[in-house]
């Protein structure tokens, strides 16, 4: 799998900015990857060292609108934890709009 299917996006939120703080960094990635893909994947697109892939599963909520019912899809995150004293440029000028 290439890198770039690997990383589908960020994620932009509140509790993903407070990591940040701590050098941890939110994707959403591929259902399939895996914590090695994951972390090369990382390295190779913003050339920084890895030192831990947490990965988690993000369950579909229920959602209406009028009489329809249905679900969001379910969704993979990871948070990449980097290695000391590095830190991906792209993120931290970025505002979170609100």
């Amino acid at each position: 799998m290439d890198a770039r299917q690997v990383i589908i996006e960020p994620v932009i939120s509140e509790k993903s900015y407070a990591l940040m703080a701590d050098g941890k960094y939110t994707f959403r990635v591929n259902d399939r990857a895996h914590k090695t893909q994951i972390a090369h994947a990382v390295e190779e697109i913003f050339g920084v060292g890895v030192a831990e892939v947490r990965t988690s599963r993000v369950r579909a909520k229920p959602k209406r609108r009028g009489l329809d019912s249905g679900t969001t899809r379910s969704w993979k995150k990871a948070v990449v934890q980097l290695a000391a004293g590095e830190r991906i440029e792209v993120f931290e000028g970025a505002a979170v709009e609100g």
